[in-house]
């Protein structure tokens, strides 16, 4: 069985904000002309509102697509 197996579904793969789950680290991004531009921050989402976890304040901007957030990024 591949790598890709024992993770689940190919996890670099960007996926819709809707579905995205709370109390996580997660690699947000933003839909653009080009693709979707990703953040260079982990963020995650307490009761309804997205942080940026390295600065611990609220993110202003809504996202769009959301992945597992890999520390190597």
């Amino acid at each position: 069985m591949s790598d890709s197996h024992k993770n689940g579904p190919d996890m670099g793969r960007w996926l819709p904000i809707q579905i995205a789950p709370d109390d996580c680290d997660l690699e947000l991004g933003r839909l653009h002309k080009t693709g979707v531009v990703p953040w260079m921050f982990p963020c995650r989402r307490q009761s309804g509102v997205w942080f940026n976890v390295w600065a611990g304040e609220a993110v202003l901007i809504s996202p769009s697509h959301w992945r597992i957030w890999r520390s190597g990024r």
